[in-house]
């Protein structure tokens, strides 16, 4: 791998999660020659069918694991990014006062769950890695803990005396949450869909209602507006979870290019110096290789 190669490791809970929250960034990135690996922490097991309408429903009762994994390889394709699959069991969505399956990924000690996702930043080394909040963006227990998992493994795979069979140490500069999903992003929408007299402007309200007061943790705003498309088709690559033109995810693209054309994210770690707001997750770094633990 060339010592100017840019590097990117996204961390998700389930196959999904990487198409609704990333992927225009990721295939921005593509097409600037960096390189970007999504890592799926499950395999999304127990997700329930959330379209009626898909054309796999058969499957989807039969055989939800395999079906996912089709899934997840046609968004691969579409945003042209690189995938490994953590291997975890999907720990589904408990009702209050359920206990979570027993073996299931938010149950098992980090020390051991860690230690794939140590291997991997070892050997694909990236320069910035991409999670969630401590809240898991919402308080699913897999995406609770695939932050702790991203955290964890950030740390030690710097560290030389942790995991020495998963290959030297190596220290990832930039760490950022996900905030693809904040309010200043749904009031520009809803603005400019009462603008133009949009017929979906009622709706945008409702989400507005909703999401609009939510802080903005955001500092780095990743330009993605040539990139849509290519979200929409990686996220309608999994049909089992997301209808075709559901109503969350789903917006007309020129407003989004007109009214906000980005993803957002937060820079939470970071031994490089860049000046906030940013619009690029590399800014500050310089790209030399160095695999000496912080």
């Amino acid at each position: 791998m060339p010592d100017s190669a840019r590097r990117l490791l996204a961390v998700h809970a389930h196959p999904d999660d990487e198409s609704s929250k990333g992927a225009g960034t990721y295939a921005y990135y593509r097409s600037t020659g960096a390189e970007v690996l999504v890592v799926s922490c499950t395999g999304g097991e127990r997700g329930d069918v959330q379209n009626e309408a898909m054309a796999d429903r058969a499957m989807a009762d039969r055989d939800m694991a395999g079906l996912r994994r089709i899934e997840m390889a046609r968004a691969q394709a579409a945003m042209g990014v690189q995938h490994r699959w953590l291997g975890y069991e999907d720990s589904g969505l408990p009702a209050e006062g359920e206990t979570l399956p027993a073996n299931c990924f938010a149950l098992i000690p980090l020390e051991y769950s860690a230690a794939p996702l140590v291997k991997i930043i070892r050997e694909f080394r990236p320069q910035v890695l991409v999670t969630y909040d401590e809240t898991g963006g919402y308080p699913h227990p897999d995406h609770i803990r695939t932050h702790e998992l991203s955290m964890f493994a950030w740390r030690a795979a710097a560290d030389a005396t942790a995991y020495p069979e998963a290959g030297p140490a190596w220290h990832v500069p930039k760490v950022y949450y996900d905030r693809i999903f904040n309010g200043p992003k749904v009031i520009a929408i809803h603005d400019a869909l009462i603008a133009s007299d949009h017929p979906r402007a009622g709706e945008m309200a409702e989400m507005r209602a909703w999401l609009g007061e939510r802080p903005d943790f955001s500092t780095t705003r990743v330009p993605v507006g040539d990139f849509l498309e290519v979200r929409d088709a990686a996220l309608r690559s999994h049909a089992s979870q997301v209808a075709a033109e559901h109503s969350f995810f789903f917006w007309p693209n020129d407003v989004l290019r007109a009214a906000w054309p980005y993803e957002d994210f937060q820079l939470v770690e970071s031994s490089v110096e860049s000046t906030l707001p940013e619009s690029d997750l590399f800014a500050g770094i310089t790209f030399e290789e160095t695999a000496a633990p912080r």
